[in-house]
């Protein structure tokens, strides 16, 4: 998982497309609000969101 992370890093650095980083950042956030969402009390609340 480090691998990956560091992997990226330096693809961002070398290449300087650091706009990346917030778009990764969002679809991360995105996953953890849905993979939370489906089985917690807080789903109706989430689903509102959108």
């Amino acid at each position: 998982m480090w691998d990956l992370i560091k992997d990226l890093w330096g693809f961002m650095a070398k290449r300087k497309k650091f706009w990346l980083a917030p778009v990764i950042f969002v679809m991360l956030l995105l996953g953890v609000l849905i993979v939370l969402g489906e089985g917690s009390a807080l789903a109706p609340f989430i689903y509102t969101l959108f």
